[in-house]
C-alpha cells in the first residue's frame, strides 16, 4: 500500500501542480516522474546497505549477521528505469509509442543522451558487481549514476552548471546515505536478538551521522533553489509554479521527517529503552519514501522561470 501511494504521487502530481498556472506539461511527464523514483529509490538502496555495513564493521562486539541485501533487485529496477528514461530521450524527449520509434544509436549524438546511457549502463554493472564476490565494488557504478544524473540536471546552457551539478551531487548522495541508510539500519536491528548494546550502538552512530547528513541536504537544497529562484521571487514563486509547488510540498514533508528524527534521537538518548527509538524511525523511513517520490515528480516539471 505505501508503494502504492509513493507510485501515485508521480503518477497524479503534474495535472495537480501545474493547475491554474499557465504552465504546460512535459509530454510523459507523470511516465517520466515515475521513471525517475523508480531510478532514485533503487539507488538509495544500495548505498545505504553499503553505507550501515560499513558502520557496522566498526562497532566492537557487533554480530556478524546483516540483513539480506536488496542490492540486485535494486539495480534491476534501475535498470529498467534507467532504460525508460533513455528510450524517451532516444525520441527527442517524446514518449515512444513503438519500438521502431527508438533511437538506440542516436543516443550517442547527444549529451543527454550519453549521459542516459552511462546511467543504464551504471546500474548494470552495479547489479553485477553486487552478484560478485566483491559487492562493495558497485559504489563505483552508483558513484557514476549519481554524476550522470547531477549533470542531466544542470544542462550546459545554464549559469555556472558545474556548481549545479557539484550541489545536486552531494544533495543525492547525502539523500541516498540517509534513506537507505535508515531502511537498512532497521532491517539488521532484528537479527541481532539479544545483542543489545550493539543494537542500540548502531542505531546511535546512524543517528550521528544522520544529523551531518541532514545538515548537508538542507544546505545543498537551499543554495541549489536560490540559484534557480532568486531570494525576491522564492515566495511568489512557491505558490505561483508547478516546480515551486512541489517544492514546498517537498519541504513540508522534509520538515516533517526531521521532526520524528528528532522525536527518535530524544528517545535514543532519554528514554529507559533506548530502541523504543525504532517507532519514529519507522514512520520516518515511510516519509523518506514519500520524499523521494516528490523527489521524482519534481524533475518531471517545468524548471521555474528565472525572474530578474
Amino acid at each position: 500500500m505505501l508503494v502504492a501511494l509513493a507510485a501515485l504521487i508521480p503518477l497524479l502530481g503534474p495535472p495537480l501542480a501545474m493547475d491554474g498556472t499557465g504552465e504546460a506539461a512535459a509530454p510523459g511527464a507523470a511516465g517520466i516522474g515515475l521513471l525517475r523514483t523508480v531510478l532514485f529509490a533503487a539507488l538509495c538502496v544500495p548505498v545505504g546497505e553499503l553505507f550501515v555495513r560499513r558502520l557496522a564493521a566498526g562497532l566492537p562486539g557487533a554480530p556478524a549477521r546483516r540483513a539480506r541485501t536488496w542490492a540486485p533487485y535494486a539495480a534491476g529496477a534501475g535498470f529498467v528505469a534507467a532504460l525508460g528514461l533513455a528510450s524517451v530521450v532516444s525520441t527527442g524527449n517524446l514518449v515512444p509509442h513503438s519500438l521502431a520509434a527508438i533511437d538506440v544509436g542516436g543516443l550517442y549524438d547527444s549529451r543527454d543522451g550519453k549521459l542516459a546511457l552511462l546511467e543504464v549502463n551504471g546500474f548494470a554493472a552495479a547489479g553485477l558487481c553486487a552478484l560478485s564476490a566483491r559487492p562493495a565494488t558497485q559504489i563505483w557504478p552508483l558513484a557514476a549514476v549519481t554524476v550522470a544524473e547531477a549533470l542531466r540536471a544542470h544542462p550546459a546552457p545554464e549559469l555556472d552548471p558545474l556548481t549545479g551539478s557539484a550541489l545536486t551531487f552531494v544533495h543525492l548522495m547525502c539523500a541516498a546515505l540517509w534513506v537507505g541508510g535508515l531502511l537498512y539500519v532497521l532491517r539488521t536491528l532484528p537479527l541481532w536478538g539479544d545483542a543489545r548494546d550493539a543494537r542500540v550502538a548502531l542505531l546511535g552512530l546512524y543517528a550521528r551521522v544522520a544529523a551531518v547528513l541532514l545538515a548537508l541536504i538542507t544546505a545543498t537544497g537551499i543554495w541549489s533553489t536560490l540559484r534557480r529562484m532568486p531570494p525576491d521571487t522564492v515566495l511568489e514563486q512557491l505558490t505561483s509554479t508547478a516546480y515551486g509547488r512541489t517544492l514546498l510540498a517537498k519541504v513540508i514533508v522534509v520538515a516533517v521527517v526531521a521532526v520524528l528524527a528528532l522525536w527518535a534521537r530524544l528517545r535514543l538518548n532519554r528514554a529507559p529503552d533506548p530502541l523504543t527509538a525504532c517507532v519514529p524511525a519507522r514512520a520516518e523511513v515511510v516519509a523518506l519514501g514519500l520524499v523521494v517520490a516528490v523527489s521524482g515528480l519534481l524533475t518531471a516539471l517545468p524548471v521555474p522561470i528565472r525572474w530578474t
